[in-house]
């Protein structure tokens, strides 16, 4: 299913995606229409259907109100006031619903915002209500009873008095200390929200324009759709330049964080599975659509709107709306694996965020400039954020972009190891445009993992050991301790030092295994694929390998019901180094591929410190060394 009423294509303006600026005002609008139908007597709550989240269905009708009135309050500030369906008119009879008595187990009550561990998801919509009633300001709020502010204030206060998550959380309460100082109601407490939230995002910069989500090294998506969004934003509704709170370092960061996450999306539109919350679909986008609004980009207009097009039309094309014309919980359609305790019939609706991209107005070259090709649809490219550990591959022949994981991981910096808590979504060494990772219950794809006594280890903390580039190529390295589920959790000296090289459509993956106990066995795995995709997945042992084979993932994926990759393995003993080379390609859009035998004309491996492969198209040698690692590439 799709939104009905969309308009029909416009291949004129858009030759890639169709999309112009009508289709995104009417994409809110079908999705606003939709999911006011479960809306309570009065609408402050809109009770969407489906599984609950841990926060309970009443906060998740609170979700339901705030994360929609995104989308209207876009809708109708990038209109100019100008509400044909009347939105505002029922998001302010369900704010005055819903702070009548707050925490009241009623029809319309909204909870009370309390501490992260109190059932503190209300703090986070209370954020999204802040930031459409800042965006409406002219046309809700300033038309609201004074009964009515007082009891929003007093609500929306609970943001600036309980504890956040600490992570992007710490931006909810800048959110709303934002809007209550643009209506005059800001204090001490408004100034001391907004300054410990923007002293904290200042810690949390690592470089590149990525930003940590908290004190550890979670780098994923947080990064477009709250880590710069909300500090952007609050400059931007302020009025710009002026001001020590302005857009100041954030925008430049902003500008320096999009040249890398446009490589992020895929011919096709889908951005890289990575992370948490992918629920919230071309949310990841939204970044392109902010840069955009405030100037903040180096992409140019045409660029930016094939992006975030191509992201919407994206999951509209692969049903991530169902028959109801609800967003569902997942991926393209419903899929659990995709989800976190967190995740409520509603939480899709963060997606809202996107519609930043219509306070462009209908004559901004975002939406009057002819569409331009995304990153992925030029030359092959390879990039290396040495800043969050990542590498960016993108290929042209098939549109694929893959990323290499060397530098982000979900684990807090209190937190210890196990494997208990291995998080699919972070601990793999690649995602794709096109994969997802398999289930936490299946074989693990691209994981190098080490088995002892029976007991396959996870990779939960990631350690970086740089990164760097060259001209078409790339490489990332990391060390982590493997974990174990059954037994002790770790084994003493066990360590796994690994290094990615990209080059074309190619990925030399290195490893050295250190202090493996006598017993132990390593396996690789490939990319996940399924066998109704025109997808190829491949692994190619270099050295150190003895055996290969494939394994099943009965679960899937969030892209395929059932799954397969290919494995290498071997023993392990000491200290020994492992190499092969891995390769995903799409047989529909390329030609026959040539073996990837071929690839490689020869490879040396120095004992087990170092290793050297030649190349077979230009002869050109990639020499590895480990302890300390240095990479590098010559004749």
């Amino acid at each position: 299913m799709t939104i009905p009423g969309l308009p029909a294509d416009d291949r004129e303006l858009s030759p890639y995606t169709g999309y112009a600026r009508d289709h995104w005002e009417a994409a809110a609008d079908g999705l606003l229409r939709a999911a006011w139908r479960w809306a309570t007597p009065s609408g402050a709550l809109l009770d969407l259907p489906g599984r609950p989240s841990a926060s309970g269905v009443r906060s998740d009708g609170l979700e339901g109100y705030a994360r929609t009135f995104l989308a209207a309050a876009f809708r109708v500030a990038g209109a100019d006031g100008k509400d044909p369906y009347g939105w505002l008119d029922r998001y302010a009879e369900g704010l005055a619903a819903g702070t009548r008595t707050p925490g009241r187990d009623d029809a319309e009550s909204w909870p009370a915002v309390l501490d992260c561990h109190v059932q503190g998801q209300p703090m986070v919509e209370a954020a999204s209500v802040a930031l459409g009633l800042r965006l409406t300001g002219t046309w809700l709020w300033d038309r609201l009873d004074s009964g009515v502010q007082d009891r929003a204030e007093r609500w929306l206060r609970g943001a600036l008095r309980h504890l956040p998550s600490p992570n992007n959380w710490y931006l909810f309460p800048l959110t709303v200390a934002g809007f209550l100082e643009s209506v005059g109601r800001g204090d001490a407490e408004t100034a001391g929200a907004r300054r410990r939230g923007l002293d904290l995002l200042e810690g949390w910069y690592r470089g590149q324009g990525w930003y940590a989500d908290g004190d550890g090294r979670a780098f994923d998506h947080y990064n477009g759709w709250a880590l710069h969004l909300y500090p952007v934003l609050d400059a931007h509704l302020a009025g710009g330049a002026g001001g020590a709170e302005t857009a100041g370092p954030h925008g430049d960061r902003l500008r320096e964080h999009l040249d890398g996450l446009s490589l992020l999306f895929g011919a096709d539109g889908a951005p890289v599975h990575f992370g948490r919350s992918l629920t919230y679909r071309f949310a990841s986008a939204s970044a392109v659509g902010l840069g955009a609004v405030t100037g903040h980009t180096p992409l140019t207009p045409g660029t930016s709107r094939r992006l975030l097009s191509g992201s919407l039309r994206y999951f509209l094309d692969r049903g991530a709306v169902d028959a109801d014309g609800l967003l569902t919980l997942g991926w393209h359609g419903p899929h659990e694996a995709t989800l976190q305790p967190y995740s409520g019939p509603a939480s899709p609706y963060w997606a809202s965020k996107a519609f930043v991209c219509l306070l462009a107005p209908a004559g901004h070259p975002l939406w009057t400039a002819p569409e331009a090709p995304a990153p992925s649809e030029g030359p092959d490219r390879v990039l290396a954020l040495a800043a969050p550990g990542l590498l960016l591959q993108s290929t042209r022949a098939d549109g694929i972009v893959r990323l290499h994981n060397h530098g982000s991981d979900h684990v807090g910096p209190a937190q210890g190891e196990s494997a208990a808590e291995e998080d699919p979504l972070y601990a793999r060494q690649a995602y794709s445009t096109r994969t997802g990772p398999t289930a936490y219950s299946n074989a693990p794809d691209n994981h190098l993992g080490v088995e002892v006594a029976g007991a396959r280890s996870a990779r939960r903390r990631i350690h970086p050991l740089g990164a760097g580039q060259g001209d078409g190529w790339g490489w990332a390295g990391s060390w982590h301790l493997p974990v174990f589920g059954s037994g002790p959790a770790t084994v003493p000296g066990l360590r796994v030092e690994s290094v990615i090289v990209a080059r074309g459509p190619y990925e030399l993956r290195v490893h050295r295994v250190l202090g493996a106990p006598p017993g132990a066995r390593v396996h690789q795995t490939g990319w996940a694929t399924g066998p109704a995709e025109t997808l190829r997945s491949e692994l190619h042992p270099l050295h150190g390998w003895s055996g290969a084979d494939a394994v099943r993932a009965p679960a899937g994926t969030a892209y395929t019901a059932s799954a397969r990759m290919p494995r290498l393995s071997a023993d392990a003993e000491g200290t020994a180094l492992y190499a092969c080379l891995a390769r995903l390609t799409d047989d529909a859009r390329t030609p026959p591929a040539s073996p990837l035998a071929e690839a490689v004309a020869g490879v040396e491996a120095v004992g087990a410190e170092a290793v050297e492969v030649r190349w077979a198209d230009d002869g050109s040698l990639t020499r590895i060394r480990f302890g300390p690692l240095t990479v590098d590439e010559g004749p």
